[in-house]
């Protein structure tokens, strides 16, 4: 009598976790990824690379103080509109500084 082999199923198709529900908890909890390179060349650092990655979602990001992409011209309209809007501001007042100085130098060269 032969009896079967216990080999996980592929994929975990058994009653494990899938990967969708895998991702969701990775998603919902985060996970922060951490490393440093360094190069050294007779004990004298050359190069140090500090790797650091965060996987979240949006909402656990936000949570944990994190929101650089929505001050990211790049990313997000909104921060483009507003870069846009201070430049605008910036060379409005310039133009009114130049408008200024046009009148002193028109006295200045009559005679």
């Amino acid at each position: 009598m032969t009896t079967p082999s216990r080999l996980p199923d592929p994929y975990g198709q058994g009653g494990g976790a899938n990967l969708a529900d895998i991702l969701e908890r990775v998603l919902d909890k985060g996970v922060v990824i951490a490393g440093d390179i360094r190069i050294n060349l007779l004990d004298i650092e050359l190069l140090t690379i500090k790797l650091r990655l965060v996987v979240a979602s949006v909402d656990k990001a936000k949570e944990m103080g994190i929101d650089w992409w929505e001050s990211d011209p790049a990313l997000s309209s909104r921060a483009r509109r507003d870069e846009l809007a201070r430049e605008n501001a910036e060379l409005r007042e310039r133009l009114a500084r130049l408008e200024e100085l046009e009148p002193r130098r028109a006295q200045e060269e009559s005679p």
